[in-house]
């Protein structure tokens, strides 16, 4: 299976032309890749036409997970007795045991506060546990405790089974070329953050 990547700068053959117009333009070489991360904002007299927020991709990513969040939202908590955060809190822990909290923000890229109220809430249910770090005693790591294992393995297929029917009548094609474009957004956006891009066109505008 040939996938695409920012590196190849490739789409499957038989993806969809508009998904493989989409990935040539939102994954650079690595010399524009540099040259986007670095520039300034524009001057007003070249800066594009007025905010569509129906087509602004930040609006329109933020409103298809909080879509997304709230369908199954109601169904974790009757069936689980969990909240979004306090589920992606224990879904990286099963993948990552032994993270502090302060790693759990960085992997989730939820707020801070968010987390910690996760974290609390879930000690307090015993679906996980903390551990005084080995070398640093004044740190804590987090992990699942076999409850929370139990509370996992019973979530798991019905994520998976949500994530099916989101992703039903998708050409396996479109599949993957979309979940590569996902990855080279996340890839640029974090840059654009590192180098506080953002900010600064806030500023200079």
């Amino acid at each position: 299976v040939h996938v695409y990547s920012a590196s190849t700068r490739e789409a499957p053959h038989d993806a969809p032309r508009e998904l493989v117009t989409i990935a040539t333009i939102i994954a650079p070489t690595p010399a524009r890749r540099i040259a986007a991360v670095n520039t300034k904002a524009p001057s007003r007299s070249t800066a594009r036409g007025p905010l569509e927020l129906d087509r602004f991709l930040p609006y329109r990513l933020s409103v298809l997970a909080n879509t997304m969040s709230t369908a199954i939202a109601a169904a974790y908590a009757e069936r689980f007795g969990l909240s979004i955060p306090e589920w992606r809190v224990m879904a990286v822990l099963a993948q990552e045991p032994g993270l502090a909290a302060a790693d759990v923000v960085v992997r989730t890229a939820m707020d801070k506060v968010a987390v910690s109220r996760a974290v609390a809430s879930l000690t307090r249910a015993r679906r996980i546990e903390r551990t005084l770090h080995a070398s640093d005693r004044r740190r804590s790591r987090l992990q699942l405790t076999a409850k929370g294992h139990a509370v996992y393995r019973e979530v798991v297929p019905f994520a998976l089974a949500y994530e099916d029917a989101v992703l039903r009548g998708l050409p396996a094609a479109t599949r993957r070329t979309l979940d590569a474009l996902l990855d080279d957004l996340l890839e640029r956006a974090r840059e654009l953050r590192d180098d506080g891009v953002a900010g600064r066109k806030t500023r200079e505008d």
